[in-house]
């Protein structure tokens, strides 16, 4: 049976690049971020769906494969894994296709890394990689339905608010 899912998205900004120190990864580790060359569909899905599924990640779960395979591996999109003592721990991924800009287009952590002190340091690392392409500004976004601390983490490392959209959706 299809339910309804009311959910609020908030879109926020960067215009200035962080100034203070960078964030130290934290215990816990060893940790190695991974740039992904040329990345397969199926790689994008099994990070989406590992960090998306607690928060009903589900739109791209809908694309056509031939939509996703053009946003995965676009040169100007760059998908960076996690691997904390070998495993995935997370990724994110910054789409670099409008000008001048960088957006954060996804960010997460596995379930076993939540609550471990990583998002911070991570998203201190994809900040500062993004504005390293000389962009005037960046841009995220999150909803009701991520961690309950997604807008708070974003909000404290420098993403200021811009809109907010009430939305519906329908799962089957």
């Amino acid at each position: 049976m299809a339910a309804d899912v009311k959910y609020t998205v908030t879109f926020l900004e960067m215009t200035t690049a962080p100034r203070g120190a960078v964030i130290a990864a934290p215990e816990g580790g060893p940790f190695a971020l991974i740039r992904a060359q040329d990345p397969p569909v199926h790689y994008f899905l099994y990070l989406y769906r590992t960090v998306g599924e607690p928060y009903q990640w589900t739109d791209m779960l809908r694309a056509p494969e031939a939509e996703l395979a053009a946003f995965v591996q676009d040169p100007k999109v760059e998908l960076y894994s996690l691997l904390r003592a070998g495993a995935p721990a997370g990724f994110y991924q910054l789409d670099f296709r409008q000008a001048d800009i960088c957006s954060l287009a996804y960010f997460g952590l596995t379930p076993e890394a939540v609550g471990q002190g990583v998002g911070r340091w991570l998203l201190d690392t994809a900040i500062r990689e993004g504005w390293r392409r000389g962009v005037r500004k960046m841009i995220v976004n999150t909803c009701t339905l991520d961690h309950p601390s997604a807008l708070a983490m974003y909000q404290r490392a420098g993403f200021a608010p811009v809109r907010r959209e009430e939305r519906v959706r329908i799962d089957s």
